[in-house]
């Protein structure tokens, strides 16, 4: 069986870290038939996805994201695709997030 993992610091605090989280979740299902369980803690979510073939947990914290995904016999084959993958995807967030909201000049 092959494992991934992936882990990204982050300075987003645990609201915005949780709203990554759940559009991550919501992508995951749509696009690759996932499905997907939140559990809420005070400090820490996590994300437990699973589908035919993979099973994983995406922890949620103010600080960090920690990805462990278990990938069974067929998929494994696949590793680096599906990490690269999932890096790209979790990466694209994090930017999104972390820009600043655009100010208008005043008039």
């Amino acid at each position: 069986m092959a494992e991934i993992r992936i882990h990204r610091d982050h300075a987003l605090g645990l609201k915005k870290a949780r709203e990554i989280a759940w559009t991550w979740a919501e992508h995951v299902e749509e696009k690759f038939d996932m499905e997907c369980t939140v559990l809420e803690g005070e400090d820490e979510d996590t994300v437990e996805f699973t589908r035919s073939g993979v099973k994983g947990e995406l922890t949620v914290a103010a600080d960090r994201f920690e990805l462990v995904a278990q990938l069974g016999l067929l998929l494994g084959a696949f590793k680096p695709t599906i990490e690269a993958e999932i890096q790209q995807e979790l990466d694209a967030l994090l930017a999104a997030k972390k820009k600043p909201a655009s100010r208008k000049k005043p008039a």
